[in-house]
C-alpha cells in the first residue's frame, strides 16, 4: 500500500489555506483494527485541487485522497470526499476515517453518511467501532456535545436527530457500551 500512498500523496499541492504554515495538526486520531494501529491527523490544511488530478489515480490511490482530505480544515472539502468515499467499495482500513467525520460539528455531513449508510450493510464499521469501543463512546459524547452546542434548537429532541441515529443504526452504539469500556 505503501506506493499508493506515495502517490496520492504526492499529488497535494505544498499550498494551505489561508498560507497556514502547516500542512497538517500536530494532534493525531489513532485507532486500531485487526491489531495495526491507523494513525491520521486531525486537520489538513492544503488546499484540495484533487479534481484536476483524481482521474489519474487508481481506485485505491482515490480512496486514500478521500480519506487524507476528509480530515480537510474546509467542512465542504471533508463533505466532498467522504460522500466519494461512501459511494466506493471503500477496504476496512478507510472505516476509521468515516467514523471520525462523523463525530464532528457539520450535520450536513452527518445526514449525508446516514442517508448512504442506512442503505448499505454496516457490519464491517459496527465491528471497528467495537473494537475501539472506547474511542468510540467519546466520539458519540463528542457528537452529543456538539449537537448541544449547535443544534439543540433546531433539533429539540435529540432522540430524532440524525447523529444519534447514524451512531445507532448504522455504527451499532449502545448504552451499554458504556459500560464495558
Amino acid at each position: 500500500m505503501r506506493v499508493d500512498v506515495t502517490k496520492a500523496v504526492g499529488f497535494i499541492p505544498n499550498k494551505t489555506y489561508n498560507n497556514v504554515t502547516i500542512g497538517v495538526s500536530q494532534d493525531i486520531i489513532q485507532y486500531f483494527q485487526d491489531n495495526n494501529v491507523i494513525r491520521f491527523p486531525y486537520r489538513l490544511y492544503y488546499i484540495d485541487r484533487s479534481d484536476d488530478i483524481i482521474k489519474n489515480l487508481s481506485e485505491r490511490q482515490k480512496m486514500i485522497l478521500h480519506c487524507i482530505y476528509s480530515r480537510s480544515y474546509d467542512g465542504f472539502v471533508r463533505q466532498k470526499h467522504m460522500y466519494s468515499l461512501l459511494q466506493m467499495d471503500y477496504e476496512d482500513w478507510a472505516i476509521p476515517y468515516i467514523v471520525k467525520i462523523c463525530d464532528e460539528y457539520v450535520v450536513e455531513i452527518l445526514e449525508m453518511t446516514f442517508d448512504i449508510l442506512k442503505e448499505q450493510d454496516t457490519e464491517r464499521i459496527r465491528k471497528f467501532c467495537f473494537e475501539n469501543i472506547g474511542t468510540f463512546s467519546k466520539s458519540y459524547n463528542r457528537m452529543i456535545s456538539y449537537w448541544n452546542e449547535y443544534y439543540r434548537c433546531k433539533y429539540n429532541n435529540f432522540h430524532q436527530y440524525i447523529g444519534r441515529k447514524l451512531f445507532r443504526e448504522c455504527f451499532g452504539y449502545s448504552k451499554s457500551m458504556e459500560r464495558i469500556r
